[in-house]
């Protein structure tokens, strides 16, 4: 059986989504799942912070990774799928043709999204492309604020523009901590360099949750 294709996709920039596809992975290893991680975003920097990461682990980062261009990336997923049981796409932002091909290749697509309202505007693109794809998509708040009215207010907003059996929003939101972007300075995760914090509790909830919805 083909592994779960999950793509990471936010038309806007600064959305955290490397960072996600980052601790993500971590957390399903941990989890005892198989897992590849492909990087079709120019910027590469999921590809930098595995080459931090091989460092650090002596050679062994304990899951696959590979670059690639946009136009390869439905052959390569779908090769890598038979081979582990998670492929994580970090998809590029502002690249209609690239996103598409990731969107349309993967199982379930995860949107992060900031509680702002410039945010919630900017998503609506990520939106349109999973529906014109046919594919699920779940919203998972980034960046919460510890005074969480906000995201309230956004998750309400939400659901008044999506269609619920096509898009959803995870249970699990993940905070506005330092941890997230220091632990992968060093090529961890919180996970594994944060373990008993806030931060590691939300991103194994988040994993756990995904899995769960994708079953």
């Amino acid at each position: 059986m083909a592994g779960k294709v999950f793509t990471v996709a936010q038309q806007k920039g600064g959305a955290g989504k490397t960072t996600l596809v980052a601790h993500l992975a971590i957390a399903w290893m941990q989890l005892g799942r198989s897992v590849a991680t492909v990087d079709i975003d120019p910027q590469g920097s999921l590809t930098r912070w595995h080459a931090v990461r091989a460092e650090a682990t002596g050679g062994e980062p304990g899951f696959t990774h590979v670059q690639i261009t946009g136009w390869r990336t439905q052959t390569e997923v779908e090769k890598l799928a038979r081979d582990h049981d998670i492929v994580l796409i970090d998809s590029p932002p502002h690249a209609q043709t690239e996103a598409r091909i990731a969107v349309r290749a993967a199982s379930l697509v995860l949107a992060p999204v900031q509680p702002s309202p410039m945010d919630l505007w900017a998503v609506q693109p990520t939106l349109d492309l999973a529906a014109q794809e046919k594919r699920r998509l779940l919203l998972v708040l980034n960046r919460v604020p510890p005074r969480a009215r906000i995201a309230d207010e956004l998750i309400a907003r939400v659901r008044d523009l999506v269609n619920p059996p096509a898009v959803d929003i995870a249970d699990s939101q993940i905070g506005n901590r330092t941890a997230y972007a220091g632990t992968l300075l060093s090529g961890l995760s919180v996970t594994e360099a944060a373990r008993k914090t806030q931060a590691a509790a939300e991103m194994q909830a988040l994993a756990e949750e995904i899995l769960h919805r994708a079953a």
